[in-house]
């Protein structure tokens, strides 16, 4: 399992543009007057217009050049994900994994299922580690090698 980089910190979305991501996924291309209708919160046609116009000014939702408009998400949620989780590490433990999950440990009643998620993931992460120490020293000897021919 290849570790995914943290992409860069990007502007936080609010509550009603994620809001909106989330009709996106879930209906794909829209105009303007499908997202508002799809939406099913009662705020007006113009706040989803602005809403939707300054997510295309942050890159998370493209709109189509074609007559009337389609608007579509540009981020996948697994990437809205990784860079609010990301956001948020680097906000409340400078970047610390542990301080983190801890608190998260800590502070809850987790179910035996969770637990056990939790130390696959453990289990895998050291796993990984060994691979890359395996790699690295394959790397070394056989630049030693070479060295001595």
């Amino acid at each position: 399992m290849k570790k995914k980089r943290i992409p860069k910190t990007r502007e936080r979305l609010t509550q009603g543009e994620l809001d909106l991501l989330e009709m996106l996924w879930r209906e794909g291309p829209v105009s303007l007057s499908q997202a508002h209708a799809a939406f099913g919160s009662p705020i007006g046609y113009t706040t989803v217009q602005t809403r939707l116009n300054r997510m295309v000014d942050k890159k998370v939702v493209k709109k189509s050049k074609s007559r009337p408009a389609l608007y579509q998400a540009a981020v996948s949620k697994e990437e809205i994900v990784e860079s609010d989780l990301g956001l948020l590490l680097s906000r409340v433990s400078e970047g610390k994994v542990v301080p983190l999950v801890a608190h998260l440990v800590q502070d809850r009643d987790l179910s035996a299922t969770e637990i056990e998620a939790i130390r696959e993931l453990i289990d895998n992460a050291e796993a990984e580690m060994e691979k890359g120490k395996t790699a690295k020293k394959r790397s070394v000897s056989s630049k030693n090698k070479r060295s001595r021919s």
